[in-house]
């Protein structure tokens, strides 16, 4: 597993996680504790998107700045590394 699929990998586990999450709080609201693991999960994610984003390039693409196309450069996921 290349750097790259690794960091994918861990992001959208944190991801699964904290949607998954808020799955159960939209039938337990008040369940202070699931909340607090739900933000913990979107504080984790932030460094690792960022720094998936500085080495590779945008996870998604952005209403930011209507010339940035740097996403559609990226391998698409049925391409292996070694195939760029």
């Amino acid at each position: 597993m290349t750097e790259r699929e690794a960091l994918l990998k861990k992001i959208s586990t944190y991801q699964f996680a904290a949607y998954d999450l808020q799955l159960y709080l939209d039938t337990h609201p008040d369940d202070s504790d699931t909340l607090a693991q739900v933000r913990r999960y979107r504080e984790l994610l932030k460094p690792l998107i960022r720094e998936f984003e500085e080495k590779y390039g945008s996870l998604t693409k952005r209403q930011e700045d209507g010339n940035n196309w740097d996403w559609i450069k990226a391998p698409w996921p049925w391409e292996s590394e070694e195939d760029c």
